[in-house]
């Protein structure tokens, strides 16, 4: 299966919280796995971080390539797919997951309500 972590379940794998499902965690450890982490989640970090509205330690992108996730850069393809999607979520880093979920046929792992209103392979944590 091939995973995309919506941001807050990146957070929440990388820290051991407990609000990440026994399943979640079966699903994100399991090395058959591939797990991947949109830029756009490090970007909506960084920007939270700055603001202060986020406290993280640690440098996020280490610690994405220290759990062996993979990368996930935004391409054009994806942003093309953003303009395609129902205006059913102002936020742009989520419609961004939504399509790069899309475009590249990954399954996304989110704890957002609306999120899962959109048609794309999701499991809800």
């Amino acid at each position: 299966m091939q995973l995309l972590l919506d941001t807050h379940v990146l957070l929440w794998s990388l820290a051991g919280d407990d609000r990440l499902g026994d399943r979640a965690v079966d699903l994100i450890e399991d090395g058959r796995n591939v797990v991947y982490v949109s830029a756009a989640s490090i970007w909506e970090i960084s920007i939270k971080r700055s603001l202060g509205k986020l406290r993280v330690p640690g440098d996020v992108p280490t610690e994405v390539d220290a759990a062996s996730f993979v990368r996930l850069p935004i391409s054009f393809e994806h942003a093309v797919e953003v303009a395609a999607l129902p205006d059913l979520h102002a936020d742009p880093f989520d419609r961004m997951l939504i399509a790069q979920a899309r475009t590249d046929r990954l399954t996304l792992m989110t704890d957002d309500a609306v999120m899962q209103r959109y048609d794309v392979q999701l499991i809800a944590v």
